[in-house]
């Protein structure tokens, strides 16, 4: 669901000088309108996307997508984000943290990735140049034959 979920919210950045009805958006992103309509739900409660009801209704995003990580998605549609029931925060509590040998080291990695993804911004997998910014070309490399 969070690729869905960002897949609409490509749609809307792409259209931000309109808003969408999710039945646009479903059209859009080849999904089903209800699954669309379940997820707009979910991002408008997370106040990543407005909607607004009515004849000139629909959704727009409620910030831009240089505001938005991946972070904030995937916690919007999956929870907190938990490798293990062993994180701390995890929605189910470990039956044996007690006798287990990890207890507490896997917060250590769940941090890391969660602060990878929170500086990854959807404008950055909207447009991979920000992500991957073009080095000075060389003409060596670019000339070599493979």
């Amino acid at each position: 669901m969070t690729d869905y979920a960002i897949l609409i919210i490509g749609t809307l950045h792409s259209n931000s000088n309109r808003t969408l009805s999710s039945i646009e958006i479903a059209k859009n992103v080849n999904l089903n309108q209800s699954t669309v309509a379940k997820i707009v739900k979910i991002l408008s409660s997370n106040n990543l996307i407005k909607t607004n009801r009515g004849v000139n209704g629909g959704c727009s995003l409620a910030k831009s997508v240089s505001d938005i990580n991946l972070v904030d998605v995937i916690q919007a549609i999956e929870g907190p984000i938990a490798l293990t029931a062993c994180i701390d925060g995890a929605d189910v509590s470990c039956g044996v943290r007690n006798s287990c040998f990890m207890d507490g080291s896997w917060n250590k990695i769940n941090n890391a990735i969660r602060s990878a993804l929170e500086n990854i911004s959807l404008a950055e997998l909207f447009d991979p140049s920000l992500m991957f910014p073009k080095k000075d070309d060389n003409p060596q490399i670019l000339n070599k034959k493979i």
